[in-house]
């Protein structure tokens, strides 16, 4: 079911020119599903999802603030009503599932934690991994040298990812990743252990530049952010509910960079 999902590898492409990183201020959400029982939005790369015990409503409270005006008062939706069933970093845009009621939410988070949704992401990374395919599992710890950081460590938790090229640029790749596990970090830092870290994670090793000499080319990958994109989900049928596969769109910032660098986006 998940190779049926991937795309053939396009053969490289000249990259051209073009401003891309303006369009990271101000983005709003989108609602991208809708029903009696769940909440489907496409987050910005600038909404914060985390939560504090004194504030338990404050991260569904930003991200319902970031849609647009007609969308919050068409569905009459509430911060109170919502309950987050799993989060993203804070600069990685795309597909957070909020439930709408207590046993809704409890039937999902079940089914995120037995790894029975299928969970997709697109990351520009630099380079271009090889095989153009393939598993890694490599276990994640803490780095004790960096709070901020997980780090490959052989008695860490298990975390297995599939990843494909999908397309190619001079310098850089769009990688199709599907995450077998949830674990802090878990595609930034494998994508890094691989030797091909995410652009504009700095945290991680996507430093700007990389050796690109071209000018035009540098400015385009000068990304203010890490370009990893909460694609798709797959979610399984219930007694409850039908069968869903949900699809967000790239943000701004994402799709001009793609474009100015002659990639198509999937």
């Amino acid at each position: 079911m998940i190779a049926a999902t991937w795309q053939k590898t396009s053969t490289p492409v000249k990259a051209r020119p073009k401003s891309c990183h303006a369009s990271l201020v101000s983005q709003a959400s989108t609602i991208v599903y809708v029903d009696e029982r769940i909440l489907a939005v496409n987050k910005p790369p600038t909404i914060s999802l985390a939560t504090r015990r004194a504030e338990p409503h404050a991260a569904v409270a930003r991200l319902l603030e970031s849609l647009t005006f007609g969308e919050r008062t068409s569905l009459g939706l509430a911060a109170e009503d919502l309950l987050l069933v799993h989060r993203l970093d804070l600069t990685t845009s795309g597909l957070v599932l909020l439930a709408r009621d207590v046993e809704t939410h409890r039937e999902l988070v079940a089914a995120f934690a037995a790894r029975r949704v299928e969970k997709t992401y697109l990351a520009l990374v630099w380079g271009r991994p090889k095989p153009p395919h393939g598993r890694w599992e490599w276990p994640l710890g803490p780095d004790i040298r960096d709070r901020r950081r997980m780090r490959v460590d052989s008695a860490g938790r298990p975390a297995a990812t599939l990843y494909r090229v999908i397309r190619r640029a001079p310098h850089v790749a769009l990688v199709e990743l599907v995450a077998l596990t949830g674990r802090t970090h878990q595609l930034r830092v494998h994508l890094a252990h691989a030797g091909h870290p995410i652009v504009g994670d700095d945290l991680y090793g996507g430093a700007r530049h990389r050796g690109v000499r071209d000018a035009s080319t540098r400015h385009i990958l000068q990304a203010p952010r890490a370009l990893l994109h909460a694609w798709r989900l797959h979610l399984p049928a219930t007694h409850t509910s039908r069968e869903l596969v949900l699809v967000a769109d790239l943000p701004a910032d994402f799709a001009a960079t793609l474009e100015a660098l002659g990639i198509a986006a999937p």
